[in-house]
C-alpha cells in the first residue's frame, strides 16, 4: 500500500489572508516553505493530494471552470519548482445552499483518494489550517497536523513520521 500526505489548499498551501475565496490565478501566493516541504515529502515516498472545499461555486461567486484553471496554474507553478501534486479533489458545495457528502469535515474525498490509489491510512497524514480539516483527516483514519493559517509549511516536516 502507498502512503500520502493530504493537504487543505487555502491557508495551508496558498495564502488566503486577503481573500476568503481564492480562485483567480493572480491571487495565488504560495505560503512560505511549500515548495521545499512538498519536495522533501515526495522524496520520502509520499503521494501529495489536495482536498479543498470551494463553496464559492455553489454560491455562484465563481465557477468550477475557474477552480480548474486555478488548479492548473497551481500545478504549473509547483512543477516549475520541481514538484508535482498527484491529485486535487474539490467539493463545490456550500452547506448553506445544499447538503452533500463531500464537504470537509466529512471524509468522502479522502476515502475516494485512498481507494483509488491504494493508500494506507496508518502511514498517511492530513495537514490543514482548520478544525474541519483535522476532523476530516481523523474520520478517514489519518494522523493529522493542524497548522496556523498561512504559516511556514516546513514546520510540519519534523512532526511527520518518516
Amino acid at each position: 500500500m502507498r502512503k500520502a500526505i493530504f493537504f487543505d489548499r487555502d491557508g495551508t498551501l496558498n495564502n488566503n489572508q486577503d481573500h476568503y475565496y481564492i480562485w483567480k490565478t493572480e491571487d495565488l501566493r504560495l505560503n512560505p516553505g511549500v515548495v521545499e516541504t512538498l519536495k522533501e515529502l515526495k522524496d520520502l515516498g509520499y503521494m501529495l493530494i489536495v482536498i479543498t472545499n470551494q463553496g464559492g461555486v455553489s454560491k455562484e461567486e465563481y465557477t468550477m471552470d475557474d477552480v480548474e484553471l486555478f488548479h492548473e496554474y497551481l500545478c504549473m507553478t509547483l512543477e516549475k519548482e520541481g514538484v508535482a501534486l498527484d491529485e486535487i479533489y474539490t467539493c463545490p458545495h456550500h452547506h448553506d445552499i445544499e447538503a452533500c457528502l463531500c464537504r470537509k469535515p466529512l471524509p468522502l474525498l479522502i476515502l475516494k483518494a485512498m481507494a483509488r490509489y491504494g493508500i494506507d491510512p496508518s502511514q498517511s497524514w492530513f495537514v490543514g489550517d482548520s478544525k474541519r480539516d483535522q476532523e476530516a483527516g481523523m474520520a478517514a483514519g489519518l494522523s493529522t497536523l493542524l497548522i496556523e493559517p498561512n504559516s511556514d509549511l516546513r514546520k510540519v516536516l519534523d512532526r511527520i513520521d518518516h
